[in-house]
């Protein structure tokens, strides 16, 4: 067996999301993302069913296995009882594992979803926080946000918000002790290491690509994978 497809066999989600797909297209028809993006969940199915080394290569180096939301909607409609969504979580993983998610643009984003929602977990205990959202990053939310994000805390407690308050209540301030569990869920689970593997890739890329790489979001890379706009670099 190839070196790629024997990693991917070994993964239980790669086991237990594949049977043997018939190609009647239900996976497809219920997909959401496959209604917004040029993404078909049948046909991630039916690829990796082939068996061939070069076609897994070019999964895994393709912006399709980062446009499934993992709603698995599929894994209720397929009557052979295939599971795209379990396969698209192993092409990821194995896709961050040998570094070839740099070769597409949604996979060169892992790295913003890494330094985002992923160390926001770590340092606040939510995904999204209103220490960390401006207009620089988020344009869209326009210059009344400007405002609100300056006058927050008087804003929040106006609508009943517990805004980095050590009590129970929207926005409170998560206890260390939970902050803590976190991150050993993180480290025993293999997210660490996905982490790791995902910073250590993306310097390489940006090497390659002769552009400034440093830790945090002000630098050139992050912003090049975050807007996509090389005129910003």
């Amino acid at each position: 067996m190839d070196e790629l497809f024997k990693k991917l066999s070994e993964d239980i989600r790669f086991q237990e999301g594949l049977s043997a797909c018939i190609n009647c297209r239900t996976c497809t028809a219920i997909c959401p993302a496959a209604q917004f993006y040029n993404y078909d969940p049948r046909i991630i199915a039916d690829t990796l069913q082939h068996h061939d080394e070069q076609e897994l290569d070019a999964l895994l180096k393709s912006d399709q296995i980062w446009m499934c939301g993992e709603c698995l909607s599929c894994k209720t409609r397929c009557p052979r009882n295939n599971v795209p969504g379990y396969l698209i979580q192993a092409l990821r993983a194995l896709s961050i594992e040998t570094g070839l998610f740099v070769n597409s643009e949604k996979g060169r984003q892992q790295l913003a979803i890494k330094r985002t929602v992923g160390e926001h977990i770590l340092a606040y205990g939510y995904c999204v926080h209103i220490d960390e959202i401006d207009t620089v990053m988020y344009p869209e939310q326009g210059p009344v946000w400007d405002w609100m994000r300056k006058n927050r805390v008087q804003v929040l407690n106006r609508l009943g918000a517990k805004y980095n308050q050590s009590t129970a209540g929207t926005l409170r301030k998560i206890p260390e002790e939970s902050l803590n569990d976190l991150k050993k869920i993180f480290e025993v689970t293999g997210a660490n290491e996905r982490f790791n593997q995902i910073e250590e890739y993306s310097e390489k890329k940006a090497a390659d690509l002769g552009i400034q790489f440093d830790s945090g979001k002000d630098n050139d890379y992050f912003r090049y994978v975050y807007s996509n706009e090389k005129n910003n670099i």
